[in-house]
């Protein structure tokens, strides 16, 4: 059975959706027909593209769009011709993974479900797993990194984003966002741990996600135990009015690692 802070974030997800969050936003026909000449751009992090020479071949390879539904990675991914999954938690983001498909006749397979449960799928399934930030709504990461070494082929690509865990370090209201920066929670952060429950009540009236600030020891070293072997990595920002820390360091983190 699920836990509270994983249903909770279900049906947060679900309400962005029907918001207009960024990440619910499908892609549009022209983003779609740029990915079929060859001319696609994804995002791990918030604003910094994914190099084009991470990316293994995609035409027939077998993909896993990892907590990354939401209409706009898995349908690119699609279209530049690669055999697409896509596993998340919540239906409404899967909807707009499904819309696009059907708009685009694209193929692209739903999977509802846990980012840190695979089981369903075998062993050594996919050439590369696009697993863009999502992590920080799961308790644990050390799993997700283990379930993507075991579905991914030797010679596999892991593609990953997450937040870098000083961004947890300071208070930050989802509706007011980052006030003064003030070091305020140690790290591992988990909003699970600080609310109460009438607090969580509260959010979950609201909307507002559950999030979890892992170490880099868990997001990288996690990795490295698995298995992977790291090959590259960039640091990306959002705008400094989005977040007042991004004028100060690089809050976001992506990894690209290989199934030896």
């Amino acid at each position: 059975m699920k836990g509270w802070s994983y249903r909770h974030n279900v049906e947060a997800w679900n309400r962005r959706v029907e918001r207009g969050n960024r990440w619910s936003i499908p892609v549009g026909p022209e983003e779609v027909a740029a990915a079929r000449r060859g001319e696609w751009r994804l995002l791990l992090t918030p604003s910094k593209f994914v190099p084009a020479a991470w990316y293994p071949p995609l035409v027939g390879a077998d993909v896993l769009a990892l907590a990354g539904g939401g209409g706009q990675q898995a349908p690119l991914l699609a279209a530049a011709g690669a055999h697409v999954v896509v596993l998340d938690a919540s239906p409404r983001q899967l909807e707009q993974d499904r819309r696009v498909a059907l708009r685009e006749g694209l193929e692209v397979e739903t999977e509802m479900g846990d980012m840190v449960d695979l089981s369903r799928f075998s062993g050594e399934s996919f050439d590369l797993v696009f697993h863009p930030v999502s992590n920080c709504f799961a308790a644990e990461v050390r799993p997700v990194w283990q379930e993507c070494f075991r579905v991914l082929r030797r010679g596999g690509v892991l593609l990953a984003g997450f937040a870098n865990p000083l961004l947890y370090l300071f208070e930050d209201d989802p509706e007011e966002g980052m006030g003064e920066l003030v070091v305020t929670h140690r790290i591992p952060y988990s909003d699970a741990e600080r609310l109460s429950p009438s607090e969580r009540r509260e959010w979950a009236e609201k909307g507002y996600a559950i999030e979890f600030g892992h170490t880099l020891e868990d997001q990288i070293g996690g990795q490295l135990e698995a298995g992977f072997v790291l090959t590259g990595m960039y640091e990306d920002r959002p705008r400094a009015d989005e977040s007042p820390l991004s004028g100060y360091i690089a809050t976001f983190i992506a990894t690209r690692a290989i199934k030896p």
